[in-house]
């Protein structure tokens, strides 16, 4: 185990985190409004009283922006583990499905599946994790090492008072959030908060930037909404809407 150094953390991030608002910036320039409006519930906006195209650009845009930059935000996290474990572990990227970090300890090969927070699995995606750990502890078993092999879920945030886990099927495994999932790859109790304040580098002027590009965007799409679902006193036509995003008939855009 070698000791982490801060100041290694520091430039990794800095260096890196343009990355994180590079994809922001791509995933708005790939949008299309056809795409965004087929996804969201026109009852939903009826219900809340929507009268105008912007507000319900903004809501289909945002939403699908929320959940872009969660997915995004959690690659890019997973990248900073890998590289801190590899710092003091010499931990590595797994070749086996499933699995985004493998290091040694103690004796014990750790085979982790990271997410970026708690809440990431419905039934169906736990049980492919749990699927996922017991094939790599087979294929590590066949291996001819005699390996130790202890699976982990890591979350970069949240709290978890009972990390111990034994599913009914499949393998038991240890998932670890927030500062127990970063101490785990590190052996720093403090780096959950050591991180938080590097993120913030340049963040105004990188924010800035996309939100340029989102105004564009707004802009463009409010426009386009209008002339497809906008009577000429530019009331929204809720049946045009709703035949678009739910009728059977070929869209219109």
């Amino acid at each position: 185990m070698n000791q982490l150094k801060l100041n290694d953390v520091v430039s990794y991030v800095e260096e890196n985190i343009y990355y994180f608002h590079q994809k922001r910036i791509e995933k708005l320039d790939e949008l299309k409004l056809k795409r965004v409006l087929s996804r969201k519930n026109p009852y939903l906006f009826k219900a809340k009283y929507v009268l105008t195209s912007e507000q319900i650009i903004r809501g289909v845009v945002d939403a699908y922006l929320s959940s872009s930059e969660e997915g995004i935000f959690g690659d890019w996290l997973e990248g900073l583990a890998l590289f801190i474990n590899n710092k003091v572990y010499k931990g590595w990227k797994s070749g086996i499905p499933g699995i985004d970090l493998e290091f040694d300890k103690d004796n014990v090969r750790y085979i982790i599946n990271i997410k970026s927070g708690p809440n990431w699995a419905n039934k169906s995606q736990k049980e492919k994790m749990l699927a996922e750990f017991a094939e790599a502890k087979r294929t590590l078993a066949t291996s001819g090492s005699n390996l130790n092999v202890v699976a982990v879920n890591g979350c970069c945030y949240g709290r978890n008072n009972n990390p111990h886990k034994f599913p009914k099927k499949g393998p038991d495994y240890f998932k670890y959030y927030g500062q127990v999932f970063w101490e785990f790859i590190s052996g720093n109790p403090q780096l959950y908060t050591d991180i938080i304040e590097p993120l913030g580098h340049k963040a105004k002027e990188r924010n800035d930037i996309f939100l340029e590009s989102y105004a564009k965007m707004i802009n463009k799409f409010t426009r386009e909404f209008a002339n497809y679902f906008c009577d000429d006193n530019g009331q929204i036509n809720w049946l045009s809407l709703v035949q678009f995003n739910s009728g059977n008939e070929k869209p219109i855009l």
